[in-house]
């Protein structure tokens, strides 16, 4: 296995910078003598919120009877870089300054509505990092509380919520995304979604 001190970086390009990421790449000296350009493109740290929502709230959100047990919050949108609609957990940009849980809080409020009462980091983890410099966070959520919706310019969100038993199942259906499926898989290995669970 190589190491890093075996790798020299001979020269970083930024060939343009976005107001959402920068794209440029590092000339290397592979271990081997050879150079190489590896693209990258450079994106802030994000958070994915797992957020379990209670009957009675459910109620509130669906404009139903409060159905038995706990719920998980989503938010339905078109993604139109890949020209889809998907079903995903709340998510959003970590601001500067923010922790992933008052990144989190934050997001949720803004895309559902709903503000938490309590919040754990479950993981943080490296995205893609064949092409990208982008760190994720997912932040476990409960005892959420209504709030205030505030809804970004480019944001055009339906809020859902489905049976924590069903989430997995649900989020696995054509179209999937990354996000979501690895959140709610952490979440469940870490037992945060049994039904006796509280933080």
């Amino acid at each position: 296995m190589t190491t890093p001190d075996e790798w020299e970086r001979l020269e970083t390009v930024t060939e343009y910078e976005t107001g959402w990421y920068d794209g440029g790449y590092d000339r290397l000296e592979q271990p081997d003598g050879t150079e190489k350009r590896y693209y990258w493109a450079d994106l802030p740290a994000a958070v994915v919120v797992v957020a379990r929502v209670d009957g009675d709230l459910v109620a509130s959100v669906e404009g139903s009877d409060a159905p038995d047990g706990d719920h998980l919050l989503f938010v339905e949108q078109y993604r139109p870089a890949i020209r889809e609609t998907h079903l995903e957990l709340p998510a959003g940009i970590v601001e500067d300054g923010e922790s992933y849980t008052r990144a989190a809080e934050r997001e949720l409020e803004e895309e559902t509505g709903f503000v938490p009462s309590s919040t754990a980091l479950v993981q943080e983890f490296a995205v893609a990092t064949g092409v990208l410099r982008h760190d994720r966070g997912i932040v476990f959520a409960e005892g959420l509380e209504p709030g205030e919706r505030a809804l970004d310019t480019n944001e055009f969100l339906e809020v859902r919520t489905v049976p924590v038993e069903d989430a997995l199942e649900r989020a696995r259906e054509h179209p999937a995304n990354d996000s979501t499926i690895t959140a709610l898989l952490l979440a469940f290995e870490d037992g945060l979604l049994s039904s006796s669970n509280t933080i």
